[in-house]
């Protein structure tokens, strides 16, 4: 069985599709997990580790007002980074992860708060505003645990949502291109 990176190289080559990733607990860690597959020069645009909250707006577009009123530890903070990381950086899809690694809470939130959105092209027929996908975390653990579940947790939500778009046609495409094995 291939790792969760793995599949979403996989997946997004297939579709000639294109991820970019907006960081701010995982510092990285969700960048390095997608470019330790190889191949994935074909589908990672890049990212922008966003561990200053002032960055997030500055560099991410997350909304000023909303920062000042809620912290960066937010569902709608977390919608807004992986939407303007896929603007920034000119790709399909768009992930992030903002959250309270520890050891101190942050913004009013306890350790182990984190939240994970996903923002991809808009669907046939949807209106922009429902074309991501935002999940809320209560991770357990220390700080090396909440980061990495918090990796595993947005590369589970960005292949949950590539297969809500599933066209029926990928695996066959992925066949043709390894020849027809």
């Amino acid at each position: 069985m291939s790792s969760p990176a793995a599949e979403v190289v996989r997946l997004l080559t297939v579709r000639g599709e294109t991820v970019a990733v907006a960081e701010s607990l995982t510092g990285g860690l969700v960048a390095a997990e997608i470019t330790s597959v190889p191949g994935a020069s074909r589908v990672f645009r890049g990212s922008v580790t966003a561990y200053a909250t002032e960055l997030k707006h500055r560099l991410l577009g997350v909304d000023a007002t909303l920062l000042a009123q809620r912290g960066a530890v937010d569902a709608q903070v977390a919608a807004q980074m992986a939407a303007g990381v896929r603007t920034a950086l000119g790709a399909d899809w768009g992930i992030a992860t903002t959250g309270v690694a520890g050891p101190d809470p942050q913004d009013g939130q306890p350790v182990g708060t984190v939240f994970v959105a996903v923002t991809g092209p808009p669907q046939a027929g949807s209106d922009a505003s429902r074309d991501g996908k935002t999940a809320a975390l209560r991770l357990n653990g220390g700080r090396t645990e909440i980061r990495m579940e918090s990796v595993r947790s947005v590369l589970a939500l960005l292949l949950e949502r590539i297969a809500g778009e599933h066209t029926g046609n990928e695996r066959a495409q992925d066949t043709e291109r390894n020849g027809g094995f």
